[in-house]
């Protein structure tokens, strides 16, 4: 067998056996990457409520401070230093 004979056989080979692997092996990994894909979008969606949750409860929250202070700011009574102190005292959470 000359040299062009074993050459050309062995890009038969290469033709035949790896390129069939090089395309299982290349599925197998982006079936993988999708599957990561996926599951981290789940993960994010799984923690969307959640997460909501606690933005509406501080969106709450300041609402109500902002509510004592306009009460404040447009209140004259003699009740405006005890209101500041109450609110200094009330937690910021």
């Amino acid at each position: 067998m000359s040299s062009s004979d074993s050459f050309t056989l062995l890009v038969f080979f290469g033709i035949v056996v790896g390129l069939p692997v090089l395309a299982w092996f290349g599925n197998s990994i982006f079936q993988r990457w999708l599957r990561h894909i996926e599951t981290l979008h789940q993960a994010s969606v799984d923690q969307s409520p959640e997460r909501t949750a606690q933005f509406a409860a501080k969106v709450e929250r300041l609402e109500q401070r902002l509510g004592v202070i306009e009460r404040i700011l447009t209140d004259r009574s003699t009740h405006l230093s005890e209101e500041i102190e109450r609110l200094r005292d009330a937690p910021v959470n």
